[in-house]
């Protein structure tokens, strides 16, 4: 059984204050970013086509506020925002330090990057979903893969509806 990612929700930030000035598809505008994680946004969204740095941009923001230290009252942990037992298995060390850490910047991004691009590939692979992938990725992501397949799409929940709509907004 898929495991829950929780998140937190969080409007508003840099994300949101740069939404005035537009930028070609993939791009981050100037300043949509904190300044230290920009590199590390761009080297992720490489990591598969689909998942491109405004979208792992607009996660950041929703999930952490740009909080590397963020814990949610449910126990998700880090920028991204992952529970314990999902990073337990999509944990990877993005530093190349040798330890996979939620609450390091360069893990949590290079792990969310990694984890997207898993769950774009599997929600595009499952003839049974209805949707845009990248919506579905988002909404697995959110509620997990399980819950996505089960409802064969979007799941009904309004956190994970307001999710994916809030995504979409902030990477436009």
């Amino acid at each position: 059984m898929a495991e829950t990612v929780e998140v937190a929700i969080i409007g508003g930030g840099i994300a949101a204050d740069a939404a005035a000035a537009p930028a070609a598809p993939g791009v981050l505008r100037p300043g949509a970013v904190p300044a230290q994680y920009e590199t590390l946004i761009q080297k992720a969204a490489q990591t598969c086509p689909g998942i491109t740095a405004p979208l792992l941009a607009a996660q950041l923001e929703a999930e952490s506020g740009w909080n590397p230290r963020a814990m949610s009252p449910v126990g998700a942990q880090g920028l991204a925002q992952f529970m314990p037992g999902t990073w337990l298995s999509e944990g990877v060390d993005g530093d190349g330090d040798g330890i996979r850490d939620p609450f390091n910047p360069a893990d949590a991004i290079a792990s969310q990057a990694s984890f997207m691009c898993k769950l774009l590939a599997a929600v595009t692979a499952d003839q049974g979903l209805t949707g845009d992938p990248i919506d579905l990725a988002l909404a697995a992501y959110n509620a997990g893969l399980g819950a996505v397949q089960q409802y064969h799409g979007i799941p009904p929940y309004p956190e994970t509806q307001a999710y994916v709509t809030q995504i979409r907004a902030l990477s436009a």
